[in-house]
């Protein structure tokens, strides 16, 4: 069996591993209390575990006679058993973490967020396998307009529809819409064969920002597809922290730079691996989240 990050919580990574014989995931204990503790300190977490689980014996909790130990790296980056629980497992674990974390947890883990994000973002992560965009619409205006139809369709009533009123955000106002039938034209017509010319696209998008709601979700996964297309390469978002990428996105309406060199330093040829993808999508929207 083979490691599998396969999702990301915020900004914490819950590592799974795969049961051929179980047909199913198995999951990494101690990530779980990290995220649920809100902890970022790896032993720190592994000691309430160790600490929790005792507890939990001397109360006939069914619940640790249920995991299981399976090889991780480690911190020191050796392979090291850890405790993992299936899914069933996981919920039952969340439901000892009387917290508001442990309620958004089990939203995540079990897509059972029915909040316009929650629901999009299931959504977003089905839009691996819709072969929805055609390469010769990659870049387009349109190609993003399915994509933003595709992840709020049925949530927003203007999903894919440009917008006709002015919006405007920490006090930037973006492209006024009246000039639409003018700039984003222009936007859609400029090259895409360099990172620097996708790049210089991207900016000018977020600063068109055509819809009034899930531009930047939206208009990250469009990026994605002109990554792919033209340089066999596409983004690694787990490797860009989100203030820092905020704070260049506000940069980059008077100089791209900052926005360059994170994405230049999180490109990843990994176009094909799903994980990357799925990543992308938890990031995009913890991106958004106040």
């Amino acid at each position: 069996m083979s490691k599998k990050s396969i999702r990301f919580f915020e900004n914490k990574e819950v590592r799974a591993i795969w049961d051929d014989d179980g047909n199913k995931w198995w999951f990494n204990v101690i990530d779980i209390v990290a995220v649920l503790n809100e902890q970022d300190d790896y032993t720190k977490a592994n000691n309430y575990w160790r600490w929790l689980k005792r507890k939990l014996k001397s109360e006939s909790n069914q619940l640790v006679s249920a995991t299981h130990g399976f090889r991780f790296i480690a911190a020191d980056g050796k392979m090291r058993l850890a405790d993992c629980l299936d899914s069933e497992g996981i919920m039952e674990l969340a439901k000892n973490f009387p917290n508001t974390k442990a309620m958004k947890f089990l939203d995540w883990f079990t897509y059972s967020d029915n909040t316009i994000d929650g629901q999009s973002k299931k959504k977003a992560y089905t839009f691996w396998e819709s072969n929805l965009i055609g390469s010769a619409e990659v870049g387009s205006v349109k190609a993003l307009q399915k994509i933003h139809a595709y992840i709020f369709g049925g949530l927003y009533d203007f999903a894919g529809q440009i917008r006709n009123k002015n919006i405007s955000k920490g006090g930037f106002t973006f492209a006024p819409c009246q000039h639409f039938h003018i700039t984003l034209p222009t936007i859609e017509r400029m090259p895409e064969t360099t990172f620097d010319e996708i790049v210089d696209k991207y900016v000018e998008m977020n600063v068109a920002h055509p819809f009034m709601e899930g531009n930047g979700r939206s208009t990250r996964i469009w990026l994605d597809l002109i990554f792919r297309r033209s340089l066999k390469k596409c983004i690694d978002w787990s490797k860009i922290n989100k203030n820092d990428y905020l704070s260049a996105m506000v940069e980059s309406h008077t100089d791209s730079t900052k926005i360059r060199q994170l994405l230049q330093g999180a490109l990843t040829n990994k176009i094909h691996d799903r994980e990357i993808f799925m990543k992308g999508i938890d990031y995009s929207y913890y991106y958004e989240e106040n």
